[in-house]
């Protein structure tokens, strides 16, 4: 029995998330079982290759001369609708085989006729194919159905077609079996069906994997390749006997075949998939091993190197996606509806992962718990990873955007749902912090000029394979925030495709079922306002007359001449004096909110976007940015962690801007001392002290830098100082601690605090004495920069012995070389260097550039300052540095 959804609160939450805009963007099984009971059409001819094959027939010839026609077409025409393939893929690869490769295979495809017509378009690209044939209509019962012959096979290379021009037309209403041969490269580009090349066990070997998404399933197999243009699939894969080969679906036979040569071959042949698109179908050849669990009738495997998997490092991968499977479904109230599910781990991959329905591939990083890495974080990751891809299974795979321009309908759906589900198996994980700093502060940080697209692209503005990639961003990934827990939609539209329209009236139907919440316009008129509009707002508020007024953001406001009308229909969550206040509605470009009119008091204060449920920035008038600073210097945690984030990190980017003056954002930076959020630091340091700061930086104003900034960080750097060095795993439950904690102690150490250069001494003699003492990962290039800098030659020869040790990474190589670098430098150079070559997290979030002109004026308003100007050079615990001439 399906749940009844609290209205109000689904509707809210759906209505406060969606408009932060998506990163980053039915079929019965009784009907499913009919096209699996369908007569089978008859296999094609063999290949030129294949056992008793003669001469190869000629292939396509290409149609650069053609005239234009229907093939001139960037979307199919729909007079032919795919139901069925059957498919076989036939690599031609053996262990120790040296190159080139190739594949070879036939398909099979029934398709409905939805108009007469005597022209045969599906997709082809970089393929060979030959023995083209068209059979039907079908019967209803048993038999293959009458020969039409095939005028012409060409290629339309533009839009990567292949062409059969027929004698006589296909009927409207009838069923057809269209039959192709076909062969391609196996090349090692990491796209379509490729090869890739590993080591395992200290043993050289190879594998076969596939990666379709959007476009690369018409390189693999002739195919009706748009997401819209489902079908279900027999597949077949015949390999080398060493070999395992997975599919989308469960192997149910194997059998043995020789070739032309006498050599013997595996054939597995894999039961009917549901329907699905063609991106989704994927292809593994391996000789990996698994470790596997069963979760409500759902069989999972985890595929690895067989090393990895003896070792143990897919077992978390194991343990969490069972249970992630189980929360999913009773999230949605859908089954999962597939009886197995391998997730591969492969050595190299062209994407962080990919969802295909059943067999899910990833980036090896990206699934293995692999204790080298020594980042404990690690398992955080992986779980927002495997909940990505399983939240992809419904939205994506069972439910799937009609055309790549609502992207946004897979991705941005699966991006917050992997927060979701890394949250339920992992609860200490800070969802709130994790999503803003993931997700939304990246999308903040790029979406600002006038270039950035919007979250829903007009159809014809995507044109070929290399514009469908480009959708696969920041954008698409990033600005869904929050859904509703009503998910009639998956089940409206299972087994089918949908456009963001479709999404927009399943919830007008919530909205029009209740009267609690009220609308100032229809919910397509709102979304629409922000998937169909590029950019984001900044909302400018003057709380002695309740304004606020709206414009598009832009990074630099001063160059941008040109006026933009865009509008947005904004949701405004606010706090007032702590307390929570009603949802209010920005629906015009400049508006009177009487009830956000404050008195003098200076303990009367309002915070606009509570806990970050809108997707803009906020420019409060001075002297409220004021008021707001003496309230932290107060009481900071009157503010929510991630306001106090926001707060400063719209003030920072708003002065980069030029919409406000540097002054108001500095005043926010008062109360640091008093900041115990690693979370806030992060961005506080970001901002005042950006990765390439070293060469922006006017010397003369260091001394006031480091006066002001390390008088607030001693409190936090002395309390993460402590703990480090009792047990850094004391900090494996911390997630953002872990991964921020480089920054506080580069900085501290850049800023010249003896008692970080001392951290640093300590740890890198540790690890000299013995080298099992290995340095924390996440800290591990600032400690050995500034340990072999403050060294002596004995740190640096240890750093070279490091560097060509054999269990040495590309990354721990860097690291070295960097440190070996700093040796030998005047005093403040390897400083320089050290926090020039700190690492840029790969979490999606890069420290800001700023600009000379932003540093410049920031440094100076320190040095104009009266605060702290009678703070002694080392009073916060610091040597002196001297400044470079």
């Amino acid at each position: 029995m399906e749940k009844s959804p609290n209205l109000p609160a689904a509707l809210l939450a759906l209505l406060l998330a969606l408009v932060v805009l998506a990163a980053l963007y039915g079929r019965s099984l009784r009907e499913v079982e009919a096209l699996r009971a369908a007569a089978a059409p008859p296999s094609p001819p063999a290949g030129p290759e294949e056992e008793g094959a003669g001469c190869c027939p000629p292939s396509p010839s290409p149609g650069s001369t053609r005239p234009p026609g229907v093939w001139d077409n960037p979307r199919l025409p729909r007079a032919l609708l795919p139901l069925h393939y059957e498919l076989r893929l036939w690599p031609r690869v053996s262990p120790g085989q040296p190159g080139p490769f190739v594949f070879s295979g036939q398909v099979n495809i029934t398709v409905r006729c939805a108009q007469d017509t005597a022209t045969v378009l599906l997709h082809s690209s970089e393929l060979e194919l030959w023995g083209a044939a068209v059979r039907g209509p079908l019967p209803e019962g048993p038999g293959g159905g009458s020969s039409i012959e095939v005028a012409e096979l060409w290629l339309a290379e533009r839009q990567e077609y292949a062409v059969l021009e027929l004698r006589r037309s296909l009927r409207a209403g009838e069923r057809y079996v269209l039959q192709l041969s076909f062969r391609g490269p196996l090349s090692e580009d990491l796209d379509g069906l490729f090869l890739t090349r590993y080591t395992d066990q200290g043993q050289s070997s190879m594998l076969i994997a596939s990666l379709l998404e959007p476009t690369y399933a018409r390189t693999v197999y002739p195919c009706f390749d748009e997401p819209a243009m489902k079908a279900t699939f027999n597949i077949i894969i015949v390999h080398h006997p060493s070999y395992v080969a997975l599919s989308n679906m469960p192997a149910i036979d194997k059998s043995e075949m020789k070739d032309e040569n006498g050599s013997l071959w595996t054939v597995t042949t894999f039961n009917t998939t549901l329907k699905m698109s063609t991106y989704i179908t994927a292809f593994v050849v391996c000789d990996f091993d698994y470790v596997t669990r069963t979760e409500r009738g759902n069989e999972i495997r985890i595929w690895g190197r067989k090393e990895a998997i003896k070792n143990g490092y897919a077992d978390y991968a194991l343990n969490i996606t069972g249970p992630l499977f189980s929360f999913l479904e009773d999230l949605f109230n859908i089954s999962y509806p597939l009886s197995k599910t391998d997730l591969i781990a492969l050595p190299d991959f062209g994407a962080g992962a990919m969802e295909n329905w059943g067999l899910m591939t990833f980036q090896e990083s990206s699934l293995l718990n692999i204790p080298s890495n020594q980042f404990g974080g690690k398992k955080a990751m992986i779980s927002l990873i495997v909940s990505h891809e399983l939240g992809h299974q419904w939205f994506g795979n069972l439910v799937t955007m009609n055309w790549w321009n609502d992207l946004w309908l897979n991705e941005g759906f699966a991006s917050y749902f992997e927060y979701i589900g890394a949250s339920y198996m992992e609860p200490r994980l800070p969802l709130n912090k994790i999503f803003y700093y993931h997700i939304l502060q990246p999308v903040l940080r790029e979406d600002k000029e006038i270039a950035a697209r919007s979250l829903s692209v007009r159809e014809e503005k995507i044109k070929g394979t290399f514009s469908l990639i480009g959708l696969f961003d920041i954008f698409t990934y990033s600005k869904v925030k929050k859904t509703i827990k009503y998910f009639s939609y998956l089940k409206a539209f299972s087994f089918s495709s949908v456009n963001q329209d479709d999404l927009w009236t399943h919830i007008q139907m919530v909205v029009d079922a209740q009267n609690e919440v009220q609308l100032p316009t229809s919910v397509k008129n709102i979304m629409d306002s922000w998937t169909c509009q590029n950019g984001f707002p900044v909302l400018t508020i003057n709380l002695s007359t309740g304004i606020i007024s709206q414009e598009q953001f832009y990074n630099k406001r001063a160059e941008n001449n040109t006026t933009y009308n865009n509008t947005w229909i904004v949701p405004i969550s606010w706090i007032r004096n702590g307390s929570a206040q009603p949802l209010v509605w920005l629906d015009k470009s400049s508006k009177m909110f009487p009830e956000m009119q404050i008195s003098d008091s200076e303990h009367d204060w309002i915070l606009l976007n509570m806990n970050m449920t809108g997707y803009y920035r906020v420019n409060y008038d001075p002297l409220h940015l004021k008021r707001l600073a003496q309230l932290l210097e107060k009481d900071p945690k009157a503010i929510p962690v991630v306001n106090r984030l926001h707060l400063i990190d719209d003030a920072f980017t708003l002065a980069q801007a030029g919409y406000i003056e540097i002054e108001s954002a500095f005043e926010l930076t008062k109360y640091l001392a008093k900041e115990d959020e690693m979370f806030v630091w992060y961005t506080v340091l970001s901002n005042l002290i950006p990765d390439n700061l070293e060469n922006i930086l006017n010397y003369e104003l260091y001394p006031f830098l480091k006066k002001y900034l390390l008088k607030r960080m001693l409190p936090i750097y002395h309390y993460y100082a402590s703990i480090i060095r009792q047990s850094f795993d004391a900090l494996s439950d911390y997630y953002f601690d872990q991964i921020y904690l480089e920054k506080l102690i580069n900085t501290a150490c850049w800023l010249g605090l003896q008692d970080c250069l001392n951290l640093s001494s300590e740890f890198y003699t540790k690890w000299m004495e013995n080298p099992d003492n290995e340095i924390p990962f996440t800290i591990k290039r600032t400690v050995c920069c500034y340990g072999v800098a403050m060294g002596s030659d004995k740190e640096w020869d240890f750093a070279w012995k490091m560097y060509n040790h054999n269990n040495s990474t590309e990354t721990d190589k860097n690291i070295m070389l960097f440190a070996m670098s700093s040796r030998g430098q005047p005093l403040p150079l390897p400083r320089q260097l050290c926090f020039r070559l700190s690492p840029r997290w790969s979490t999606g979030v890069d420290s800001r550039a700023i600009g000379d002109q932003f540093i410049a004026s920031t440094l100076d308003t320190i040095n104009r300052s009266p605060i702290d100007r009678s703070l002694p050079a080392d009073s916060a615990g610091s040597v002196d540095v001297p400044l470079l001439g």
